[in-house]
């Protein structure tokens, strides 16, 4: 007589690989939440901790409370996201469920994870920061030790996380070659969406490489009299990933660099597109919203630098999603 064989449950049926450091990981991304949501909550609630008198942030109490509203729920996504990755029941997740948040919190927190050692070691050799150059005081010195440095960890732990998820999710997609890439793969939506996003990126780029430079060109007269060696670290980082993000993007669409391996201008692809479009749209947002002084408002070529930026990103993105979803078909 054959035994009957028992029912298999989905979860078994996933390709989970249990690694003793993932809960590890999840644990410090969680924790890492703590200091910025504690904040948060407490000047939600009406506390000035971190505040000091005059600051800037005490000119429109209104509108500061709605966006640190809506960053309490960004930063709560991140707690979504370290059990999404570490759980066997994420691996049934959709896609784009997926991939929206992950392609946020990429751009948003990669910037900062790049740019904030950069701006301590600039000021150990005698930079000056924009709290330096402000008439107004912002936020106490300690308060952007706690959150970017919060951020930093969220960024590493998640970032870990991730690429073990989609090495064991889809890592097939990035095997070989870029010569071994079917041609199917690269057809010419990808190339228009490549190419369009590329054309789109010159104008941020250039204005990025500008004020990186030095030049005041198109800044408001209040930026233009603030900018310190943070500004133009931050100007050059963010010239450097519209030229990462196009160079990797154009590499998937042409299939140039034979010899290279996938993986390299798809990381290239998604780290730019994802920064250009996460972190320009952030600074598009902030952008809009009055100032406390007039003379910071920003431009409106600076708003078109932003604007182009997101949109560059959004249109380089979707390229990079039809090269996955191409081959994985």
């Amino acid at each position: 007589m054959t035994p009957t064989p028992l029912p298999v449950s989905a979860d078994e049926l996933l390709p989970v690989r249990p690694r003793p450091w993932s809960s590890a990981l999840r644990a410090l991304a969680i924790a890492a939440c703590v200091p910025y949501l504690s904040l948060k909550i407490a000047w939600i609630s009406g506390s000035r901790i971190g505040i000091p008198d005059g600051s800037m942030l005490l000119d429109h109490p209104r509108l500061v409370l709605v966006a640190n509203s809506v960053t309490v729920v960004m930063d709560t996504s991140v707690v979504v996201l370290a059990l999404l990755l570490t759980r066997p029941w994420g691996l049934r997740v959709p896609a784009w469920l997926l991939g929206v948040p992950a392609w946020g919190a990429t751009g948003l927190l990669l910037p900062i994870m790049i740019g904030f050692p950069m701006q301590l070691l600039a000021t150990a050799l005698g930079g000056t920061t924009a709290q330096d150059s402000s008439q107004r005081p912002f936020l106490d010195d300690w308060v952007f030790g706690v959150v970017y440095g919060g951020f930093i960890l969220q960024g590493l732990a998640l970032g870990t996380l991730a690429v073990l998820y989609a090495r064991d999710r889809w890592g097939h997609l990035w095997r070989g070659t870029m010569w071994e890439l079917p041609s199917r793969a690269t057809g010419p939506a990808v190339r228009t969406w490549a190419v369009l996003g590329s054309l789109l990126a010159l104008f941020p780029a250039l204005m990025h490489l500008l004020w990186a430079a030095g030049s005041a060109v198109a800044l408001s007269p209040g930026r233009a009299a603030e900018r310190t060696t943070d500004f133009y670290l931050l100007e050059g980082a963010r010239f450097v990933f519209v030229a990462v993000a196009c160079a990797g993007t154009l590499m998937l669409a042409f299939r140039r660099r034979p010899w290279l391996p996938v993986r390299l201008p798809l990381a290239m692809a998604w780290a730019g597109a994802s920064t250009l479009g996460a972190w320009g749209g952030w600074l598009l947002i902030t952008s809009l919203m009055p100032a406390a002084d007039a003379s910071n408002d920003a431009s409106w070529q600076m708003t078109l630098t932003y604007a182009g930026e997101m949109i560059s990103g959004l249109l380089l993105t979707a390229g990079v999603v039809c090269v996955l979803r191409r081959r994985g078909a």
